[in-house]
């Protein structure tokens, strides 16, 4: 298995098929060097595959520049709102995003704590033509990989 929760050392030692339990108060936020006003504590990501799962807070009006969804993306709003120009998504509601889909998001008056649900990190498109993922990372070099044997595997 190739899935980890970053920062649990308490699952190193842990079977193969035995349950994760993440004990998510005891994670630290971790601020984005990328994005002002944005926090993570990721859940699970899977490096062979591109899966993740993260907690999200961002200060009001911290914003995610322009982003493609690789594959789907799947948010729920725990508190405060998520802004994009197709809407807002406040807490309680829910939202997820087709393959492909392409936007900016940001953060609504009260900030927001949002859990999202990726079965590939995003793309993120800066000004000098680079293409990232959220933490900075050449996206082609770290996910082309996973991409690549997920799209092989729709057609096998």
């Amino acid at each position: 298995m190739t899935a980890i929760t970053p920062k649990a050392p308490d699952h190193a030692n842990l079977p193969p098929l035995a349950s994760r339990f993440v004990n998510v108060n005891d994670m630290s936020w971790e601020e984005s060097k990328l994005y002002p006003g944005v926090e993570t504590k990721t859940l699970i990501v899977d490096p062979a595959t591109g899966l993740l799962t993260m907690l999200m807070r961002m200060r009001p009006g911290a914003k995610l520049p322009d982003h493609e969804h690789v594959l789907i993306e799947q948010t729920y709003v725990l508190q405060g709102s998520l802004v994009c120009a197709e809407g807002e998504c406040k807490a309680g509601d829910f939202v997820w995003r087709p393959a492909g889909s392409r936007h900016e998001a940001w953060a609504g008056p009260e900030g927001n704590l949002i859990i999202g649900m990726f079965q590939l990190p995003n793309r993120f498109f800066k000004a000098n033509g680079a293409v990232e993922d959220f933490l900075g990372n050449d996206w082609q070099q770290k996910w082309g990989k996973a991409l690549e044997q997920q799209e092989q595997a729709q057609f096998s």
